[in-house]
């Protein structure tokens, strides 16, 4: 429709609904009838008039307003203006997600009120057009987020942007000179959006902190952290409160735990290891075992860090804060401060420490006759790396087959450390470690037996040099050592977990964070078995829970050692529901547990100082704690767990592309690890660094995108780039300021 005159001016109709829809959300509840319409929009002339019932058509289509009675209209209900939070796109699909748990909806940038991702903020519904999406405005900016922004400051005489690596913001931010903060020209800085004029094309940002020059290996790790509102500092005010925590154990303390301080008792961590919160014990019980077999204790202990972080003192609130260590690829952010995770509550060998143990008596048949969870003093006495453990279950023949032609951890020589125990070839605590593997692999084998999905795969590491640069890449893998230390902890999980949650029929269970797995999506399962297919493999997506995961780990073992194989376990994984806390107990789908908890991790994790304190509080006759607010918690140590995972890759995925960029040109080998409709996703076999392959540099025929098929398609000659198809690729660029590596096809290699 074209423009009408109204009282000397004219106007369009999508200018005229927009002023009706504002004069409605500005009178939410109230009733308009034509006259009062016109007179308030100040329409004086017949077709503008007209134009105006055209809209209230629409709008009425729309179901935006209601008709009271005959030409008398009023906004369809309250609930059209709607709290949530605003989520901005760099690519302008900027959207509102309501507090309700609703849909999102569109917001275009015209609509935005310059809202920051993350503003907690008022919308209201636009009129939809017909055949468009929902979309909603923002009519008011209720509190803006702590998010800051990483990127490279660009100062010159007159001016200053921060040139930012946000993928939710499409501009730079502009910086008057009083906000810089000293900083320069290629400096990696952090800063945050104090205002956005109205009609201004940038917002202004001040600088908060000066990350280092870009490029430098501090400035772009602690640049990550910044990126994902992670701490790259630990607070001096809460380190000097952990330093003056007594070094001492006093002898009242000792005198009211089980001494376990003469019980053989080590810890087996990565060889590179500063934290030590986990350590196993076993010794024959004198008073025998049953039908003449021997019994044995072995004891899980763990670092009692709730003895010395009270809850709601400083350090216990900068732990809950930070939710989790973050694991970046050349350092550790720690949960608690160093003082505490790699000394006071580190079970460092020959030195005595307060520990939380589950003490269970089993047979050779990893079968558990009884358990007692009690507070204990122990004393490790060597501490073992993976490889060294390693090392000596293939000397005594009792590692798995395919451990011994599988990488594992660095293997650091024993005789590297002079140890309390020997476990020299022939002793009997030698034998007592085969006796716990033994034990660990028939565990694991029930577990399987019962249901539990295997995804052990394996990860990425890089050696590093004195500037923080990669030189090589290696892959760790899973093998019975560290199988052993994984199958105990999570017994001791269970075994915790079971003791609150498990309880006499008409009673009620007590509060405690359990760490849960929902059962797969089924219509992510049923794409999953088509995706399958395609390469030869059959999966049943129907039937009970065993049955579904026991053909999941048919398949996955099916495609072990395949071209294959890391493509099907990525979409495998991506088709699985994500692990997070509740109080809310539903089981863990993945390990086939009806009760699950994390308790050996506390110098780590929140959730597992959560679950020693309940312990603790519940022991001693303690009331059930509030669910609402320990659901609560658990949220935000589920987020916290997604974030600093995000940061870990993300760290991983810089080390690649700087890895790479050292290798310009080369040609490697490579598996197709994603279509989409713009190219290829390349993962190189040799050391999994993926690239992309853009589709305008596949120039020998016109390629369509197969999302069905999961394929790019030629429309000439019909040629197919399936996901794990083989490929020669040819490494074009290494961008580090997009953390972005693309590659050149060269040719395929599976013909």
């Amino acid at each position: 429709m074209g423009k009408k005159k109204t009282g000397g001016k004219y106007i369009r109709k999508r200018d005229l609904m927009q002023m009706i829809i504002d004069l409605f959300q500005q009178h939410a509840g109230e009733v308009f009838d034509l006259k009062r319409l016109f007179r308030d929009l100040q329409l004086k002339t017949h077709p503008s008039k007209m134009l105006c019932v055209d809209c209230l058509e629409d709008l009425l289509a729309d179901d935006y307003i209601k008709e009271n009675e005959r030409f008398c209209y009023t906004l369809n209900a309250p609930s059209q203006v709607m709290e949530g939070t605003f989520r901005r796109k760099s690519n302008g699909k900027n959207t509102f997600v309501p507090n309700d748990g609703g849909e999102p909806i569109l917001v275009a940038e015209r609509n935005s009120m310059h809202a920051m991702d993350g503003d907690l903020v008022k919308a209201s519904m636009v009129a939809r057009r017909k055949n468009h999406v929902r979309e909603a405005q923002v009519i008011e900016i209720v509190k803006r987020s702590e998010k800051q922004f990483v990127g490279t400051l660009k100062v010159s005489k007159d001016y200053a942007y921060l040139l930012t690596e946000d993928r939710t913001l499409a501009n730079d931010i502009f910086i008057p000179k009083a906000y810089l903060k000293k900083g320069k020209s290629g400096d990696k800085a952090v800063v945050r959006v104090v205002e956005w004029p109205e009609g201004a094309k940038n917002p202004v940002g001040k600088v908060m902190d000066i990350l280092g020059r870009t490029g430098e290996n501090n400035a772009e790790m602690h640049a990550i952290l910044a990126e994902f509102g992670l701490p790259y500092t630990y607070p001096k005010t809460v380190e000097a409160v952990a330093d003056r925590i007594p070094k001492e154990i006093p002898q009242q303390e000792i005198d009211r735990r089980r001494d376990m301080r003469d019980v053989l008792t080590f810890t087996i961590d990565p060889h590179d290891a500063k934290d030590f919160d986990d350590a196993i014990s076993i010794r024959v019980l004198k008073d025998g075992g049953e039908a003449g077999k021997t019994l044995y204790e072995v004891g899980v202990h763990i670092a009692d860090v709730s003895h010395y972080v009270t809850e709601g003192s400083a350090i216990d609130k900068e732990a809950l804060k930070r939710g989790t260590s973050v694991y970046l690829v050349d350092r550790t952010i720690p949960m608690l401060p160093e003082s505490l995770c790699n000394n006071l509550c580190s079970l460092r060998p020959d030195e005595d420490k307060l520990t939380f143990s589950v003490l269970f008596k089993m047979n050779e048949k990893a079968e558990v006759k009884d358990y007692e969870i009690v507070h204990t003093v122990t004393r490790s006495n060597r501490r073992f790396s993976y490889g060294q453990v390693q090392q000596i279950l293939e000397e005594e023949h009792e590692a798995s087959e395919q451990d011994y032609n599988s990488p594992g951890d660095v293997l650091v020589p024993i005789e590297d450390h002079v140890p309390t125990t020997t476990f020299a070839p022939g002793t009997d605590e030698r034998k007592l470690l085969l006796v716990l593997n033994r034990m660990a692999k028939e565990l694991r084998r029930r577990r399987f037996q019962s249901g539990a999905v295997d995804f052990d795969r394996c990860e990425v590491r890089f050696n590093i040099d004195e500037k923080g640069k990669p030189t090589s890449v290696y892959f760790k893998v899973a093998k019975d050592a560290n199988k052993l230390i994984e199958e105990f902890m999570l017994l001791a999980n269970r075994t915790v977990a079971e003791s609150i949650g498990k309880v006499p029929k008409n009673q009620k269970a007590k509060v405690i964070p359990y760490r849960i797995h929902d059962v797969p999506d089924p219509t992510k399962l049923m794409k999953l078995g088509d995706f399958v297919s395609k390469f030869g493999y059959r999966l049943k997506t129907q039937g009970t829970k065993g049955e579904i995961s026991k053909n999941l780990n048919k398949m996955l073992a099916d495609v072990h050692g395949k071209a294959e194989q890391n493509v099907i376990e990525m979409v495998t994984l991506r088709a699985m529901m994500k692990a997070r806390y509740s109080v809310h107990n539903i089981g863990h789908y993945g390990l086939a547990f009806q009760h699950y908890t994390h308790f050996t991790s506390p110098i780590r994790r929140y959730p597992d100082l959560m679950v020693h304190r309940l312990l603790t509080k519940y022991a001693t006759g303690g009331r059930s704690v509030s669910p609402v607010k320990y659901e609560e918690l658990c949220e935000q140590c589920s987020d916290a767990e997604q974030t600093a995972a995000q940061a870990e890759r993300a760290s991983i995925k810089y080390k690649q592309v700087e890895y790479m960029k050292e290798h310009l040109g080369e040609t490697f080998e490579g598996t197709i690890s994603g279509v989409t409709e713009f190219g290829l996703y390349v993962e190189v076999n040799e050391n999994k660094c993926e690239g992309f392959v853009p589709l305008r540099d596949l120039d020998d025929d016109y390629y369509e995108f197969d999302e069905k098929n999961f394929c790019l398609r030629g429309r000439r000659r019909n040629r197919s780039y399936n996901l794990g198809d083989q490929v020669q690729v040819q490494v074009a660029r290494a961008d580090l300021y997009k953390k972005q590596l693309d590659y050149k096809l060269v040719s395929r290699t599976d013909n």
